[in-house]
């Protein structure tokens, strides 16, 4: 049997092992995973301790690292610092540079996400006024122990590094890599504004949360359409994420690969066809790459501005 033959009967039995695979991420990862992005919170009494500029400021912190990623991947710049003023400490994001896509295709998209992102930076921002959060310090690098690496390490898709061997992973090194860390944003940003709208009391701020969902949304299905169209390889690499990140964001079934050889699954929704939703707690797991209740690490290794900032204690 070739290596193409097992990995497709692996992607058939997915639906068979899913339980099993989860449990395992939870025993051998512990503390690692990836996504991005999401403003539901933990429970009721939660949300009644917060006002519609803490959601908003939650959103932007996650909003700034999408988009200092696309920024860095489609022009190899961070976004414009006249971008990352405001309330609380300020950082940069480093470690990006820009991607020689071979697929003009991918680069069109990626250059249209890109001016997206920034464009919701801009927004919220504008929104928010003076009480706007700046930037805080956000890794969208390559180190063997920065974000991106211990994700992918987590996953599955890079081995153990060491002193000797400094194993990587490289989101702006080709095509496939940048849509795999794309892959680990959008599909969870799409929960993220999910989770927003019972939230939100003013009207105005719920209308354009709704209209950011949509687009997170659309984005989301860029990415895993073209994705799946990679052929198995490709799709074995996204599902291997979506475990990861389900390893840290509770007991629940909350994440879905790209689908097998004969089945795809663009679209991931519960029975009823519903996106489903995280809260901030649970979003904070991924992107500070841990299980426990922290207030940094991750991608944001001095945390979160704003008041929005703890992720919540996994079994």
């Amino acid at each position: 049997m070739t290596e193409t033959d097992l990995l497709i009967e692996t992607m058939d039995g997915r639906v068979r092992r899913r339980n099993e695979r989860r449990d395992m991420f939870k025993m051998v990862l512990g503390a690692a995973a990836v996504g991005a992005g999401a403003f539901a919170f933990a429970s009721p009494a939660a949300a009644q301790t917060v006002t519609d500029a803490d959601v908003l400021n939650f959103a932007l912190n996650l909003e700034y690292l999408e988009a200092n990623f696309y920024s860095y991947a489609v022009f190899g710049t961070p976004i414009d610092l006249a971008l990352t003023t405001g309330t609380g400490t300020f950082g940069t994001a480093t470690g990006g540079r820009a991607v020689t896509f071979s697929d003009p295709i991918v680069a069109q998209y990626a250059k249209e996400i890109a001016n997206d992102e920034i464009a919701h930076v801009k927004f919220l921002r504008a929104a928010l006024t003076s009480a706007a959060v700046a930037q805080p310090r956000i890794d969208v690098g390559i180190d063997p122990n920065g974000a991106f690496s211990s994700a992918a390490r987590a996953a599955g898709l890079i081995g153990p590094t060491s002193a000797a061997s400094p194993t990587f992973f490289d989101p702006y090194a080709n095509d496939i890599n940048f849509l795999l860390g794309a892959f680990i944003f959008e599909d969870v940003g799409v929960t993220a504004y999910k989770g927003a709208s019972p939230l939100i009391t003013n009207k105005t701020y719920l209308e354009a949360a709704a209209g950011i969902l949509a687009v997170e949304a659309y984005h989301a299905s860029i990415v895993r359409t073209v994705l799946y169209a990679k052929g198995v390889d490709t799709r074995a690499a996204a599902t291997k994420i979506s475990d990861a990140r389900d390893s840290l964001d509770g007991s629940t079934d909350l994440d879905q690969g790209l689908g097998d050889a004969t089945n795809s699954n663009i679209v991931p929704l519960d029975s009823n066809g519903i996106a489903y939703s995280r809260t901030t707690g649970q979003v904070l797991n991924i992107v500070y790459l841990t299980k426990a209740a922290v207030s940094a690490g991750g991608f944001f290794p001095n945390g979160l501005n704003g008041s929005i900032k703890t992720s919540t204690a996994q079994a």
